[in-house]
């Protein structure tokens, strides 16, 4: 069986006269006169008005896109967005020294953005380690190292909307 390429005009018995608008290795997403925009089977029962060939890629766009959004999320410092909470928004952290000297301040959309983007690194971390070649001893011993690294991190959850975002240690038994 051939595929057919984009571009191709078909009649089919239920929609009628359309057009190939795209195409993955199991559908056809075909453009109606009538009833707009289907996706049906390749193997559908259809009649070839004409049939266009050409390179068709048998992997839609949106595939590529989900592959590649979960490649990059595993294996880079890219980061998914994390919402702060709505109180937090357009506030600032005042830093005030114990000496006679003027205070910092900075936006707490900066701060937070600083804290996701240490918690994304220490994510893409440990990824590396339980990737890497090292004995499962030397393996978990730098799980922990990383485990308790998020616990000192758990005053911050305070920042994040959602509690799935939250920083989480060691849990008690």
């Amino acid at each position: 069986m051939n595929i057919l390429g984009i571009g191709s005009r078909i009649k089919h018995p239920d929609y009628g006269l359309g057009v190939v608008t795209n195409v993955t290795s199991r559908h056809y997403w075909v453009t109606f006169i009538e009833s707009g925009l289907e996706t049906i089977d390749v193997d559908s029962n259809f009649e070839i008005i004409e049939a266009l060939e050409g390179e068709v890629d048998s992997v839609s766009f949106s595939d590529v896109e989900k592959s590649l959004k979960k490649i990059l999320e595993k294996w880079s410092d890219v980061s998914q967005i994390v919402p702060i909470a709505d109180k937090w928004k357009g506030g600032k952290i005042i830093l005030e020294p114990g000496t006679n000297t003027q205070n910092k301040e900075v936006p707490i959309d900066t701060f937070f953005h600083k804290i996701t983007m240490v918690r994304d690194r220490i994510r893409v971390m440990e990824q590396k380690i339980n990737a890497s070649k090292l004995d499962e001893a030397d393996k978990i011993d730098l799980q922990q190292y990383i485990t308790r690294i998020y616990g000192s991190l758990t005053t911050f959850n305070v920042l994040f909307k959602n509690t799935n975002d939250y920083f989480v240690g060691e849990k008690s038994k």
